[in-house]
């Protein structure tokens, strides 16, 4: 069986036990018999790098707690398997183009982030935080029951065409919405395939729909893209859900059209996180929020690790690697 000369695990004890279930650990030794464990819980970042360099490992396994690799890496390593997101915090640019191999949990993710969107979806059309709070603060019953809406037949805008995207419109397929995406790699072969239809352009998107789904990427072309303008041409009582990067609206217009009460409006991604105590939108009735938790639950972490494993055993087979970070990747990264 093909394998690798040795691998370092820098977890927490919380989160090998999250991540790697025992099943997934003997596979794990399978590929790589002198597999050690380290526990970075109070490691200085002196510490760190004498143990990483002490240990030499070719592999790495790393994951939110790994402290930021040294500038001089140790002389074996060369592959890098984040577990998690971003790997800024991690690595540095110098160590892509100096040729470390790094991967991260890629598409893994992607549809559990499409059912945190279309939760939020559907709770702003069945007024799910009216209720909550008419039921269990006010005491009342079905004031406002005429406001409720229901998701079959809608149609729905969806600003990305990345993975999240793709889960996305299979989330919706059975609710026999009219779709359209508006993204830059959204083509004829991609409307065929979704059934979607193209929007140009935002002012298409947003004046053709009364639901609009976020998932776009944050870069310099989609930094602030979405404006008050937008929002506008939303028909009253529209719905607007984020689960990419709060940074593509302009939250301020957003707030703003939902005080107004012309938006209904579901958020997992704020400007400032954790979300302030004095946010307006957390005085907002019929705001559905959740605290930035659209990746994986719990439950679904162990996708990750399956995504990880697969990487491991085609690095280890000189096969190629899924969810490879790029220079291009890193530099737009958040």
């Amino acid at each position: 069986m093909p394998s690798f000369t040795s691998l370092l695990a820098v977890l927490t004890p919380e989160e090998e036990t999250n991540f790697w279930p025992d099943h997934l650990g003997r596979q794990l030794r399978g590929l790589c018999p002198n597999c050690r464990l380290l526990d970075p819980t109070g490691l200085s970042a002196e510490a760190f790098a004498a143990e990483l360099s002490r240990i030499n490992p070719e592999v790495m396994i790393t994951c939110w707690s790994t402290p930021a690799l040294p500038a001089a890496l140790p002389a074996a390593l060369r592959y890098v398997c984040h577990l998690t997101g971003s790997v800024r915090h991690l690595v540095r640019r110098a160590h892509l183009a100096q040729g470390l191999l790094v991967t991260n949990w890629g598409n893994t993710i992607s549809r559990t982030v499409a059912e945190c969107a279309l939760y939020h979806v559907l709770a702003c059309l069945r007024r799910g935080p009216h209720w909550t709070r008419t039921l269990q603060h006010d005491g009342g019953w079905r004031n406002g029951f005429e406001q409720v809406r229901s998701l079959f037949e809608r149609r729905v805008g969806v600003h990305g065409y990345g993975a999240v995207a793709r889960e996305l419109l299979k989330l919706l397929a059975p609710f026999g919405c009219t779709t359209s995406v508006c993204a830059p790699d959204f083509d004829d072969t991609a409307a065929r395939t979704t059934g979607a239809a193209r929007a140009a352009n935002l002012d298409e998107l947003f004046s053709g729909h009364d639901i609009i789904i976020e998932v776009a990427p944050l870069n310099s072309a989609t930094k602030g893209c979405v404006t008050e303008h937008h929002l506008r041409l939303l028909p009253p009582g529209a719905v607007f859900v984020n689960v990419a990067r709060a940074a593509i609206v302009d939250e301020a217009a957003l707030l703003l059209l939902a005080t107004e009460g012309q938006l209904r409006v579901g958020l997992d991604v704020f400007v400032e996180e954790p979300l302030p105590a004095a946010s307006g939108f957390r005085q907002l009735p019929e705001v559905s929020l959740t605290p930035h938790i659209a990746g994986p639950t719990l439950d679904r972490y162990s996708d990750a690790t399956a995504g990880a494993l697969r990487n491991l055993q085609a690095y280890a087979a000189k096969e190629p690697l899924s969810a490879v970070i790029t220079l291009q990747d890193y530099d737009q990264a958040t």
